[in-house]
């Protein structure tokens, strides 16, 4: 591939010196709250996006005032892992610096939103001096190293831990540049999964990545993190608690977008078994082979998915090899995927427990409902547990003690924070992205319309006698999907300011492909629209069927006409 071919953000990336560009000398110049385009590109590998507040937008641009400008700014801790210091810490980060939220992400991590230029360099300082990091939190580089936040004590979830912070430190950016920008060059102390910093990249090159490249690390048996949707879902293999090797599953992404066929969500595709002293370069082995192949010229074309789709799996398994210099045998066979549900109160093997607290959105914040982000510093601070942030955007509070349950529980009740018996499963289970104001991609509503429309949905699933059913159903507000809306039961995926394209068909346990059934349905008819579906489940299902399933089986058209005749038009 010629330079001339090369897409913008490449040229970027090649001249920035290791992502240094000029972010330090344009973040200290505080007499315009922009950045130009160059530090826009370079500040995601920093963990941060630059945008305005689109609420505001249109207003203020009649009136002759300039947007309010904005950063967002995305943390990495692996496998969603937080000490109670660190959190109580972040806490107050979020009310000194951002909107006085926490939000989880999809990716077990934190952002911060509505952060000031005057405000990112101390904020980013301060999450570094708490050992964490946003280096790699976004870009074209590989993202947080996701994996089950279930705190138990066997050598299953011990394993995924320990190979997840190693993953996480051997595929971090070396890169000097970020601690030069934001540290005045002070490299913290040491951490799970710290770097040794570095003049160049070894693994990544001069211009990283071709796009982002996101790592999941899990089990069939328990796959709550949606593994193949990542480029490298790494499945863990047991025989009874003896671990034998790992499945490599590569090119799952759901980005796409709106009438363009070349653009589609894709599962990872099991590619090669990893023996267990072969996990780093093999890993390191599938960072390569995304880096030497993928389309630099074209954004919209640069995922690994694309590559596995065009190419074939032989093809990938045979480019592997080459990097590894030895052939590989196939996967080996797997139990069948199933999910396992980590709110409400569950054993860890230890004598203690641990509690998995809702949180609609992943937004924790104080509102008229609920005082989630009070109820939650309060009982952090009080016993002083470490905690576990989930791919579904829950919180895991660990290490409790038996006795200490009760009290726990009414401070949380206090704060009007619902637990996992308060809610239904459909509730528990949806997922939303940020969407407005905050996303500069939103095309819909997503998290600031998910609790009018879980209620609305609770209702028809109440009339139809389906109330009590798991199902998964995620909006997003973009066809970007970072709620995963691709996967599961039902997808509601943003397509103008007041409608929705439907998907259904996938499945609960995330290995399946939903499909497109209407394209534009106004959100207030988004419930009306299911209705219908969800009375031909309760009716033509079989026993003990999931929603998505039935779809599957009885065929997702007959199910769409079924709501057209219903409905009497089709969207």
């Amino acid at each position: 591939m010629t330079d001339t071919k090369l897409s913008k953000q490449e040229s970027i990336k090649r001249e920035s010196h290791y992502l240094k560009g000029n972010i330090a000398e344009e973040m200290a110049d505080l007499s315009t709250p922009e950045v130009s385009d160059a530090t826009y590109e370079l500040l995601k590998f920093h963990g941060s996006y630059f945008g305005y507040d689109r609420d505001t937008a249109t207003e203020r641009k009649q009136r002759g005032e300039d947007k309010e400008w904005e950063f967002m700014v995305r943390m990495k801790c692996p496998g969603g892992r937080l000490t109670a210091a660190q959190y109580v810490a972040l806490d107050a980060l979020a009310e000194k610096y951002a909107n006085s939220s926490l939000r989880i992400t999809t990716r077990e991590t934190f952002q911060f939103h509505c952060i000031k230029k005057v405000a990112m360099q101390p904020l980013i300082r301060d999450i570094n001096l708490l050992l964490l990091s946003t280096l790699g939190g976004c870009g074209d580089i590989t993202r947080n190293v996701i994996t089950c936040p279930a705190p138990i004590k066997n050598p299953h979830y011990t394993k995924l831990e320990e190979d997840t912070f190693l993953l996480a430190k051997h595929v971090a950016p070396k890169s000097n540049a970020y601690y030069e920008v934001w540290m005045d060059g002070e490299v913290v102390a040491d951490y799970p999964f710290k770097p040794e910093p570095a003049a160049s990249e070894p693994l990544y090159g001069a211009t990283y990545m071709p796009r982002k490249f996101k790592i999941a690390i899990g089990r069939p048996e328990d796959n709550c993190m949606d593994a193949l949707c990542n480029d490298l879902a790494i499945l863990t293999l047991f025989n009874g608690y003896e671990h034998f090797g790992y499945n490599f599953a590569l090119g799952g992404g759901l980005g796409m977008n709106h009438n363009q066929p070349k653009t589609y969500p894709y599962l990872a595709r099991p590619i090669m078994f990893v023996p267990p002293d072969m996990l780093v370069p093999a890993t390191e082995a599938v960072i390569k082979l995304q880096r030497d192949f993928g389309d630099r010229s074209d954004r919209k074309h640069a995922r690994l998915k694309y590559l596995v789709a065009e190419k074939g799996t032989p093809w990938i398994k045979q480019e592997l090899e080459k990097y590894l210099g030895r052939a590989m045998d196939d996967p080996k066979p797997m139990k069948d995927f199933a999910v396992e549900d980590h709110t409400g109160w569950h054993e860890q093997g230890d004598g203690k427990w641990f509690l998995g607290v809702p949180v609609m959105s992943g937004r924790i914040a104080d509102s008229d409902g609920a005082a989630i982000r009070s109820g939650l510093r309060e009982v952090i601070l009080e016993y002083g547990m470490d905690l576990r942030l989930t791919a579904d955007q829950n919180i895991i509070l660990c290490d409790i003690e038996a006795s200490e349950k009760p009290a726990i529980e009414q401070t949380l009740r206090k704060h009007g924070i619902k637990l996992r018996e308060d809610l239904t499963p459909m509730a528990k289970n949806f997922l939303a992205c940020v969407a407005y104001p905050t996303c500069g991609k939103a095309l819909s509503e997503a998290e600031r319309v998910a609790h009018p429309l879980v209620a609305d949905i609770e209702k028809v699933m109440q009339r139809q006698g389906v109330i009590d059913e798991n199902i998964a159903i995620r909006i997003a507000g973009c066809p970007n999907g970072c709620s995963r809306p691709y996967v599961g039961d039902i997808g509601i995926v943003g397509r103008t300011p007041e409608t929705y394209a439907l998907y259904i068909g996938g499945d609960f346990e995330g290995t399946r492909l939903n499909e497109k059934i209407f394209d534009k349905v106004p959100f207030d008819a988004l419930p009306q629209t299911l209705e219908p579906m969800f009375a031909l489940w309760r009716e033509k299902r079989s026993p003990g069927e999931a929603f998505g399933n039935f779809c599957a089986r009885y065929g997702v058209d007959a199910v769409k006409q079924t709501a057209v005749a219903a409905l009497g038009k089709e969207f």
